[in-house]
């Protein structure tokens, strides 16, 4: 089954989709509020965790440095991250399509003049503002409360390169995740690739440990993997662990892998839909 002819992207459609999609989002404020305050909780575990680490090191908790990281700046990564994975998370994304071609419901992006990765970006567009627009409330309130960790604002460049590195970290979250999402024109349950891409993306991503601490041959391959992305980089950033060449360097790799993910989608769409039989409902 090929897609419509007419099928096209309008701006006035955009606003649509995006409008009633917030609408949509508005009903689950709460749980946007209760769910940001205990995405959190974890951070007190870190707080105590590297507090034992630098201790047990040098016998005085914030003295001495791991990697190039202090305590206080340690525990400034793992906010930060978690403020990264905030924007590049996409729950329910990949396993969503899936379920859409399995069940054939799919078929309404094919016979309808709206296109279902751009329906599908906007959606998540709304989703992830109305979220920040509840969360901020929970977020300042934890950031307030972790303000001692903190050593300063960093200067106006690198302020701007890590909002931007902010914002580029959820199109390559979603990019990824829709990709594995159309393996579904192929593969009809992708629940066990999914589960491998969120191991590795637990590990590589920078969530787990900064990525300062794996091996140097480790980091070298990493490097050029789009995974660093999702929650390293932006606290990077906002840390100074990068100067003004490696900083250049980053973003133009980020961008370069959105280009990538994206062309990539596409492909991947277009000969799915060609071999799709639209089964189901």
């Amino acid at each position: 089954m090929s897609a419509p002819a007419s099928l096209t992207f309008r701006p006035r459609l955009q606003w649509i989709i995006l409008r009633t999609s917030i609408e949509e989002r508005l009903v689950y404020r709460a749980d946007f509020a209760l769910g940001t305050l205990f995405r959190f909780l974890p951070i007190v575990t870190q707080i105590f965790l590297w507090a034992a680490i630098f201790d047990q090191r040098d016998g005085k908790s914030g003295r001495g440095d791991i990697a190039g990281y202090s305590y206080h700046s340690m525990v400034t990564y793992y906010l930060l991250a978690m403020l990264a994975r905030a924007f590049s998370s996409m729950p329910g994304l990949s396993s969503g399509i899936a379920r859409d071609v399995r069940d054939g419901t799919i078929k309404k992006y094919l016979t309808q003049p709206i296109d279902m990765l751009g329906y599908l970006f906007w959606h998540r567009v709304a989703h992830k503002l109305v979220y920040y627009a509840v969360a901020a409330g929970p977020f300042a309130l934890v950031f307030w409360l972790c303000r001692d960790f903190f050593s300063g604002w960093p200067d106006a460049v690198t302020l701007a390169a890590f909002v931007a590195s902010l914002l580029m970290s959820f199109l390559v979250g979603f990019l990824l995740e829709a990709l594995i999402g159309l393996i579904a024109f192929w593969f009809l349950e992708v629940s066990s690739l999914l589960f491998i891409y969120m191991m590795i993306n637990y590990f590589l991503s920078g969530h787990m440990l900064p990525l300062d601490l794996f091996p140097k041959s480790v980091i070298a391959a990493i490097d050029w993997l789009p995974f660093k992305f999702l929650a390293y980089t932006p606290p990077a950033i906002f840390l100074g662990r990068y100067d003004n060449a490696q900083l250049a360097r980053e973003l133009l790799l980020e961008a370069g892998w959105i280009i990538l993910l994206f062309i990539a989608n596409r492909v991947a769409f277009a000969r799915g839909v060609r071999r799709y039989a639209a089964f189901g409902g």
